[in-house]
């Protein structure tokens, strides 16, 4: 992928007014944005800094739209980032570096790795969004996280105008977490992404109990970095719905992590419970677990429902507002909250009505 920093644009970006952005989003959900701007190179947010476009407001950056709802029609300007291109860098350590656009596809780009052999993101296959997103939100799926593989990634400083590297440590990971929503948010846009992956020896993560029983279920005991691959995005298919059949932003809610000490209490109570070991005194709970349990899992409410094979995801029927959507949620959230006293964290990013 040509230099984000040096290659020449001759296209300034253009500002639309009052852009329908239902097509946009995953959810499918009615907005309309009163600004709006596609980015294909990132030199093109250089020239709208220059022209004053963030001087009066931030803008909301949109990738793949898949990890957002519109509660309603944004007052903030939306910044769609389209930055394309793939590049491989072979290393001495026999490492590879794969560079790839913020307006890449992810799903794309991890199908692209196994098709050059390369591995470490096979579990994360068939999340939907774009690459640019991927740090932001730390996507993770099946005992992989991106952090696993990340090595740095460019972002552009609103403030500056600037172009700036941001390493793994820079990055500040957690779980669905780092300082892209917190300290940095609104204040930096990522155009661009490097992995570090594997050309020979992978190292494969199966310990997680689904991936392994549908291994298992196919009778694959040696797996290769393409078994896995194919293996997550026949079980994702399987539980997940397609936005382009039906509205829906994949996982709404971010697993609960609770202490020793809750996670003993609760299980006293429900011994059946799944659970997930993720630090000493640490346990992840499903949260489609805690949904279905609640009663949740496949129930309709007008417009807006969970999803029949997932309860983990919130799916609009047709026609659903926003804020239909969003009190959907919140009656999920208060049912687990009453149920198990959890709560229950959006992993979807809320936009509401902006100055």
């Amino acid at each position: 992928m040509p230099n984000a920093q040096t290659k020449s644009v001759s296209d300034k970006p253009v500002i639309r007014e009052n852009v329908n952005l239902a097509p946009l989003n995953t959810l499918g959900v009615e907005a309309v944005a009163r600004r709006f701007v596609e980015i294909d190179h990132p030199n093109q947010l250089r020239q709208l800094h220059d022209d004053g476009f963030f001087d009066r407001q931030i803008p909301i950056v949109l990738g793949g739209g898949s990890n957002l709802l519109f509660l309603n029609r944004p007052d903030r300007p939306v910044l769609k980032m389209s930055v394309s291109g793939r590049d491989i860098e072979a290393r001495e350590d026999g490492s590879v570096l794969l560079k790839a656009g913020a307006g890449e596809n992810w799903h794309q780009l991890v199908k692209h790795s196994i098709e050059k052999g390369l591995g470490g993101i096979e579990n994360l296959a068939l999340i939907p969004g774009t690459v640019g997103a991927a740090p932001i939100q730390n996507i993770g799926a099946y005992g992989v996280e991106l952090k696993d593989v990340f090595h740095n990634l460019t972002a552009f400083e609103i403030e500056t105008g600037k172009f700036r590297t941001y390493t793994a440590a820079e990055c500040n990971f957690g779980y669905r977490d780092s300082i892209f929503k917190r300290e940095l948010k609104n204040q930096v846009i990522v155009c661009d992404v490097t992995l570090q992956l594997t050309k020979n020896a992978h190292d494969l993560n199966v310990d997680y109990k689904g991936l392994n029983d549908h291994l298992e279920s196919k009778k694959i005991s040696d797996p290769t970095i393409k078994d896995i691959f194919n293996s997550v995005v026949e079980i994702r298919r399987a539980k997940l719905p397609d936005p382009s059949d039906i509205g829906n932003a994949g996982s709404f809610f971010k697993n609960p992590v609770l202490s020793e000490e809750q996670f003993e209490t609760l299980r006293s109570n429900y011994p059946e419970m799944p659970s997930y070991k993720v630090g000493d005194d640490e346990y992840k709970i499903p949260a489609a677990w805690l949904i279905e349990k609640a009663g949740w899992k496949g129930k309709r409410v007008g417009n807006v429902g969970t999803y029949k094979n997932q309860a983990l995801v919130i799916v609009n029927h047709g026609g659903a507002t926003g804020e239909e959507i969003y009190n959907h949620a919140l009656k999920i959230q208060e049912s687990v909250r009453n149920t198990f006293d959890i709560d229950l964290r959006p992993e979807v990013n809320i936009v509401g009505n902006e100055s």
